[in-house]
């Protein structure tokens, strides 16, 4: 994969050069695990390296700034944006735990941000990027949001994040929750951040408990139940077919 870096200013390249290296080092790694055991056959043209601003104005209109676009992913490097995006998920509601947790968001959770935009690029996934996709696109994304936090977090930083998202989920469940996991993204690039990233949340801790609970930590198993679901036509909803219509009741 090539790296571009699509920056105003010099400055600001020069700035986000450190991470930048680091994370291009650590996606050489999480390539290679994608590639030996997650059908990983072929990589996007490169990354595009950018700021917050570029990335969610002149690249994209959707307020995350980490996307793939066909054959190039787009990504901020900037950590002290994501902090305040994510602390922007409250809507300006208190809640002290999620916001401290937030504030000293570590390095090594934004790049599980960049291994799930490479993990979306796994063959194991039955939809192409410029396809239609009108069902199942939550198991594709709870799955880029759950491999790469499984595989790259330790078990304690994981277990944080799955508290914290499903605190989350709690908090906005009785303003956004009205919604099947199979509308994922149906309605909600029209609204707020935090009606985005509900989707997010529930898509992977979703998968987190069909892999864990219900495969019991099998993940190639969910992907052959996936696939089973695909070759017999489709015939119920991949949530019914899961039998996790009431996981979120």
């Amino acid at each position: 994969m090539k790296n571009i870096y699509a920056f105003e200013k010099i400055e600001d390249y020069q700035k986000h050069q450190p991470i930048i290296e680091r994370f291009s080092e650590k996606l050489k790694d999480y390539q290679q695990l994608l590639e030996k055991d997650y059908a990983l056959k072929s990589l996007p043209e490169g990354i595009v390296w950018t700021s917050k601003e570029l990335a969610t104005t002149s690249f994209s209109n959707v307020p995350i700034p980490a996307f793939t676009n066909k054959d190039l992913i787009y990504f901020s490097p900037d950590l002290q944006s994501w902090r305040s995006l994510f602390i922007k998920q409250l809507e300006g509601r208190e809640n002290p735990n999620i916001k401290n947790f937030y504030e000293n968001l570590s390095e090594e959770h934004i790049f599980t941000i960049v291994g799930h935009e490479l993990t979306h690029h796994s063959d194991l996934f039955l939809d192409e990027f410029d396809e239609q996709r009108e069902d199942g696109i939550w198991f594709e994304e709870g799955m880029c949001e759950y491999l790469p936090r499984k595989l790259l977090l330790d078990e304690k930083v994981f277990t944080n994040i799955t508290n914290i998202e499903q605190e989350l989920v709690n908090m906005f469940k009785d303003k956004y929750g009205n919604r099947s996991l199979e509308e994922f993204g149906s309605a909600s690039y029209q609204g707020s951040l935090s009606s985005i990233m509900f989707d997010y949340w529930r898509s992977f801790l979703a998968i987190k408990y069909i892999v864990e609970e219900k495969a019991n930590h099998d993940i190639q198993q969910v992907f052959r139940e996936y696939h089973r679901w695909h070759e017999e036509g489709r015939k119920v909803t991949l949530v019914e077919h899961f039998e996790i219509q009431n996981l979120f009741a």
